[in-house]
């Protein structure tokens, strides 16, 4: 393991180091005693939830802050959490399993946080340790790939997969994927069938929305194929483009939802991030400095803002938000050994995939983008 943890981002003229380490201990301030860390936990009301990916996300910014002991709290409880077949609940609330069907993103994303662990602190006994689980949740991931390439979004309790593949899902399938691989290399127990479905799943979501239910309104349809990876370049330039007016509101952030009066810090900082990965740098910190306003004095943030009733909206501050805004102060500054991971795996740059198997698809053997 590294002797001294990298030291945490900052973003000049945005947020100081220390305001950063503020913001990661928003999310350590609502970690549960078994090491779990829910959406948000309430003053009032309905509790909040606990699912796998949102969970690894706020592991991962906690570890960016140099907060190792609440992140290694989180992943030890993911550890002891899943089940025989690889997955995890969708939801728990306040420790019990409230939705028992198993999303494929939600598995899958244990490989990026263990990929992003290794990176930050170098710890090869944690890696070995989390492997197995890594394991078992990519194939079972993979279980729900079809033979085009898509991979279905959740297992029902009863075992019957669901009849449909999500854009942004998949999207994130590819990167944990690409993580998945870099570290069974980095293992020596090295899995190729994994970077052939990896291959033929970001070939699907660069070229195939026919694969995809339609979800469009969500923002994060628009910009998570880039974010993750699987559209890049020229192809990234357009895609950005095509629905920017769309989805962000000059001086205030990006939408969630196409057709309600709603940003969110958390899409604005993936959109951040994905901006980044594509090159924009300059409008990248320029959103990353127009979110500021869902800013809490105690270094949290606001879910989202209601801009036609001009109030908070969710009224929470949730810990996938705050997570968020770490991770993409991380890209931005660049410096920490896990700072591209939304770039690169392994040193190999994330980007287009041509198709492992083109007659699956109907498509000839061409690199997208």
């Amino acid at each position: 393991m590294r002797s001294e943890p990298a030291a945490p981002p900052a973003v000049p003229g945005v947020l100081t180091s220390a305001e950063i380490v503020a913001t990661a201990g928003s999310i350590a301030a609502q970690q549960e005693e078994s090491g779990a860390i829910p959406w948000f936990t309430p003053t009032g009301g309905v509790p909040g939830h606990v699912d796998a990916w949102n969970h690894v996300e706020a592991a991962m910014a906690l570890t960016v802050a140099g907060l190792r002991e609440p992140a290694r709290r989180a992943y030890e409880w993911l550890r002891s959490v899943q089940r025989p077949d690889g997955s995890w609940p969708a939801k728990w609330v306040l420790g019990e399993v409230t939705e028992p069907g198993g999303e494929s993103n939600h598995a899958a994303y244990i490989a990026v946080g263990v990929w992003h662990e290794l990176l930050m602190t170098g710890d090869e006994a944690f890696a070995r340790h989390m492997w197995p689980s890594v394991r078992r949740a990519i194939d079972f991931v993979l279980g729900l790939q079809t033979r085009r390439g898509e991979i279905i979004w959740i297992r029902h309790e009863d075992g019957a997969a669901s009849d449909h593949a999500l854009l942004t899902g998949c999207s994130s399938i590819y990167q944990s994927l690409r993580c998945a691989v870099a570290l069974a290399e980095h293992l020596g127990e090295p899995e190729p069938e994994w970077e052939l479905a990896a291959d033929q799943l970001g070939h699907v979501v660069a070229a195939h929305p026919e694969a995809f239910a339609d979800k469009s309104r969500w923002s994060m349809d628009w910009y998570y194929p880039v974010l993750s990876g699987p559209v890049r370049g020229a192809a990234a330039e357009r895609r950005l483009a095509e629905q920017w007016d769309t989805f962000v509101v000059p001086g205030l952030g990006c939408r969630c939802v196409s057709d309600q009066p709603w940003v969110t810090a958390a899409e604005s900082s993936e959109l951040v991030m994905a901006l980044d990965a594509a090159g924009d740098r300059e409008r990248a910190l320029e959103l990353f400095a127009t979110i500021q306003h869902l800013r809490h004095e105690d270094g949290s943030y606001w879910t989202g803002w209601q801009f036609e009733n001009r109030r908070h909206f969710p009224g929470d501050r949730s810990t996938y938000t705050a997570a968020a805004i770490v991770l993409a102060a991380d890209a931005l500054e660049g410096t920490s050994p896990g700072a591209r991971i939304f770039k690169e795996v392994a040193g190999r740059p994330l980007g287009p995939s041509g198709p492992a198997d083109p007659e699956a698809c109907g498509c000839s053997l061409v690199i997208v983008g």
